[in-house]
């Protein structure tokens, strides 16, 4: 079984922690660094390579989709998954313009979020 390497980014430090936690119970995640808003993101995932980002749309200095865009435009080989509180029909546009790949809400269930984090494309 092969590991997937993840990027969590979220503003909130108990959300990071939780999620840091959590995550590897799957048995097929490793957490490998956490950011604290986009713009930490995009220079993490730029030196860590993860194979997934799990980004939360909203925080402070840079969001969560433009944080996307530039990874995206980096060309680094990696899915960005979004987790967040808004499920709107507007939300999910912007995000998948900006590049996101799968889209989870916050307080979803584990396997939910598992299993968009391990899928293949």
């Amino acid at each position: 079984m092969a590991t997937t390497r993840i990027l969590i980014v979220d503003d909130i430090p108990q959300v990071r922690e939780d999620l840091r936690t959590l995550l590897p119970l799957a048995g097929e995640i490793e957490v490998v660094g956490a950011a604290i808003n986009g713009l930490d993101a995009v220079r993490q995932a730029e030196s860590l390579r993860p194979d997934v980002v799990l980004m939360d749309l909203e925080m402070p200095v840079m969001d969560g989709n433009e944080a996307t865009r530039q990874i995206k435009t980096l060309g680094l080989d990696c899915r960005i998954v979004a987790l967040t509180v808004h499920d709107d029909e507007s939300s999910r546009q912007k995000a998948v313009q900006a590049g996101v790949d799968d889209f989870v809400i916050k307080g979803a269930p584990v396997e939910i979020l598992v299993q968009a984090i391990t899928k293949k494309e």
